[in-house]
């Protein structure tokens, strides 16, 4: 098939690209929802991203847009308490506080000991504005030794355990950027996890590829799915569009949700076009999809610039996490 052709039939009747699509305003509803996995949520197959919420002027900016994007019809949010040095978290608190008991609202811990992560829990929920959290993550798992921390006795995931006990999140899970082996090793370690969330994008299946190693585990847990790096942190726009590179994430198995932490309004409703229009893609365009993002593959590696095999053997092994930036 020629990319021509395929660019054509891929786009056919969504209003992502061209004059069409430039005059048709965003739907309001009309999203697709799944069953997030084995929490049983039915939440929209599209999430507001909350670290590029930085690019806002100030946090009452960003709170209106995040209001925005729940009044167009999605329901799942995504933050952490990283974000924006906890803005992030604010800006939701002020855009969803009326409207919490219909939103599926999530944040993230990078604590390792049982310690850090209930400071963290007890900030994001007063930032927040709210007193539980639907999905609480231990955020941006890299290396062997942040799973001996999670999994020791009176460690992190104790503290997850005894915060849903408490009634301060509904659900648990990780997520992670780097290393699908150390994502399947964490999965495999415990059944507690009921979320898990990695990159899925055209090029993983270049290098060190999620899709392979993890995604499988994954849907053999019964785990609800994010989808993260759709974009490929920008660079497999350089040979894709949006609406295609949108359209593979959540075309791959058992991917509930695709995380799109859009950096203004007009590229997210762009995105709520794409999955109002959703088709999943067939095989025939999944390949051609990966041929086209080979190139671009070899540069942005698993989203985060090049990161060769010996620098990852290091990551591996190191016990302090690199300053990647995992935006967009």
């Amino acid at each position: 098939m020629k990319r021509r052709s395929f660019v054509g039939g891929a786009l056919a009747g969504l209003s992502i690209t061209g004059v069409k699509a430039q005059s048709q305003k965003v739907k309001v509803g009309d999203i697709p929802t799944t069953t997030f996995g084995k929490t049983g949520v039915k939440v929209s197959v599209i999430a507001q991203g909350g670290a590029r919420m930085d690019l806002h002027p100030d946090i009452q900016t960003a709170a209106a847009s995040v209001r925005k994007v729940y009044d167009l019809g999605v329901t799942y949010f995504d933050c952490a308490r990283a974000y924006w040095n906890g803005r992030s978290e604010e800006a939701y608190g002020i855009g969803l506080q009326d409207v919490r008991k219909n939103v599926f609202l999530t944040t993230k811990t990078m604590g390792r000991t049982a310690k850090e992560v209930e400071q963290d829990l007890e900030t994001s929920l007063r930032l927040l504005k709210t007193d539980y959290v639907d999905l609480w993550q231990v955020h941006n798992v890299m290396n062997r030794d942040d799973i001996d921390k999670i999994l020791a006795p009176g460690g992190v995931l104790e503290a997850f355990e005894s915060a849903k006990k408490a009634g301060k999140c509904r659900f648990i899970g990780f997520t992670g950027h780097f290393d699908p082996e150390i994502h399947a090793a964490l999965l495999k370690a415990t059944d507690k996890w009921e979320t898990v969330m990695m990159p899925i994008h055209a090029a993983d299946h270049a290098y060190l590829s999620f899709e392979k190693t993890t995604l499988p585990v994954a849907v053999e847990r019964g785990a609800g799915i994010q989808a993260i790096k759709v974009f490929g942190k920008a660079f497999l726009l350089r040979s894709l569009s949006p609406t295609e590179c949108l359209r593979y994430a959540l075309s791959q198995p058992s991917v509930h949700v695709a995380i799109c932490g859009a950096g203004t309004q007009g590229q997210m409703e762009d995105n709520i076009r794409t999955v109002q229009n959703f088709k999943k893609m067939s095989s025939e365009e999944i390949a051609e999809v990966q041929k086209i993002a080979r190139r671009p593959g070899r540069v942005c590696r698993s989203n985060h610039g090049i990161l060769e095999k010996e620098g990852l053997k290091q990551l591996r092994k190191s016990s302090s996490s690199p300053l990647f930036s995992w935006r967009i």
